[in-house]
């Protein structure tokens, strides 16, 4: 049975891997592949684990008790998304977003790489990398005119993006995962991953500004102001990133999971965008002609109508699927065995080691195989405390080599869509940048953990 439970995953895996080829949404065979699996495990009446983090040991359980216990670790991080993309529509909807453009005051294009790289690099730690790309591609597209000085611009923005969601715990969905399943503190994760992640952005830009494209100025006419489509687009931005912000520090003082910090945050959003959304609307029945989208519905369920469900739901299918493997024991088992195969190359851990040179093909791997599963995978595979540097390695290397392959990364596909970038072009143009940075990230990682540890 257990072989008939991994062809099932690596079936599914696999139409998740070849979405594109196939033209089929990812979130199909993740939700196939998470019933399959369980349902096979019920049928065949599978022993199901728990795996005891103090003894290192598994622990047997019974299937409803594990699948309950899987489902209330999921729906944490789905909830907690959930919040967030709201928060982040409701600044979209009022235009808050384009505040951003007004910090666009030079021509110059050496200078535009720095701003956009630095923008993608903080936003992308603020409102997720996905959004910060979007939204950055989306000011570059009305910024540069040139569509193949754009493209560069475009694969600067997934580096810088990808680097910056890593050393923040509500950056990426998987330093999420690692945060709200307790392998990581928000501080200790920025302590230990900012500065790599900054290598990982800094030095690819350094060696792009040495390409034609990045040289001479844009056209001035490009970067002419647009009317606002509200006035409180900049109230909004800065309530909204705010608000994000205030998460881990609700989470540190209260001692409560992250989801119910993002939902007060986000009823504190709603409550301002459904005032001003009101005050839209007298405005507009004082002047004499009727807003019809402010009578038809508010900002709230606005917002709310343009949450991506199937990412959601795809992290539910894929997580779960995960989940049925760890419970069979099979990830506890496949770790044991990679740390006896894998070269030992320093990452000392409470249960022995994982090698980085496992950690660093981690990465790598993230740039074919989707990091979501990776990072869940690795969860259930070992068995380490919190804030162990194993961890704080992970979510550097799942989160910043996505970046090596334009399908590598949710920031990659999104730009792939925004700007029609060819497959190819990156991997010859952009691929070997990422690459350099990554590695010069993973190296600054490893020097930094070792003078901590020998301090």
């Amino acid at each position: 049975m257990e072989t008939i439970i991994i062809i099932v995953f690596l079936v599914g895996y696999l139409a998740i891997t070849l979405e594109h080829n196939l033209k089929i949404d990812k979130l199909i065979p993740a939700l196939a592949m998470m019933a399959i699996l369980w349902a096979v495990i019920a049928l065949a009446h599978l022993p199901v684990f728990e795996v005891n983090t103090d003894l290192k040991e598994l622990e047997p359980s019974h299937i409803d008790e594990m699948l309950l216990h899987h489902l209330g670790k999921t729906a944490e991080i789905l909830v907690f998304l959930l919040g967030a993309m709201t928060i982040v529509e409701i600044i979209d909807y009022f235009d808050g977003f384009a505040t951003i453009k007004g910090y666009i005051r030079t021509k110059k294009k050496s200078k535009l790489l720095w701003l956009f790289s630095i923008l993608a690099f903080i936003l992308s730690a603020i409102i997720d990398n996905l959004t910060a790309t979007i939204v950055l591609v989306t000011i570059l597209q009305k910024v540069i005119k040139e569509r193949d000085v754009r493209l560069w611009f475009a694969g600067m923005i997934i580096i810088a993006a990808n680097a910056g969601g890593a050393w923040s715990p509500i950056g990426d969905v998987t330093t999420t995962m690692l945060w709200i399943g307790d392998k990581v503190s928000a501080m200790e994760l920025i302590k230990n991953v900012l500065l790599p992640s900054i290598v990982c952005m800094v030095l690819p830009v350094l060696v792009a500004l040495r390409y034609k494209a990045f040289k001479g100025e844009i056209e001035t006419e490009a970067l002419e102001d647009e009317p606002k489509k509200s006035p409180y687009g900049a109230t909004m931005l800065y309530l909204g990133l705010g608000s994000i912000v205030f998460v881990p520090f609700f989470k540190t003082i209260t001692h409560l999971p992250p989801y119910v910090g993002m939902m007060l945050s986000l009823a504190v959003v709603a409550t301002f965008a459904e005032i001003y959304t009101s005050a839209k609307f007298s405005i507009s029945n004082i002047d004499g002609a009727e807003s019809h989208e402010g009578s038809m519905h508010s900002a709230v369920h606005a917002s709310l109508s343009k949450i991506e469900l199937p990412s959601i739901l795809f992290f539910l299918g894929i997580l779960l699927a995960v989940a049925a493997l760890e419970s069979l024991g099979m990830l506890f088992h496949f770790a044991g065995s990679l740390e006896s195969t894998m070269p030992f190359l320093g990452t000392e851990a409470a249960n022995g080691s994982v090698s980085d040179l496992v950690i660093i093909f981690l990465g790598i791997g993230s740039a074919v195989i989707d990091n979501v599963p990776l990072v869940a995978a690795s969860m259930g595979m070992f068995s380490i405390p919190l804030d162990d540097s194993v961890w704080h390695f992970i979510a550097y290397s799942a989160g910043t080599g996505g970046s090596m392959l334009i399908i590598g990364s949710a920031a990659g596909v999104v730009a792939m869509g925004m700007e029609k970038i060819d497959f190819f072009w990156y991997f010859k143009k952009i691929a070997w940048l990422a690459f350099v940075g990554f590695i010069a990230g993973a190296g600054t990682f490893m020097l930094l953990r070792n003078l901590m540890q020998g301090a």
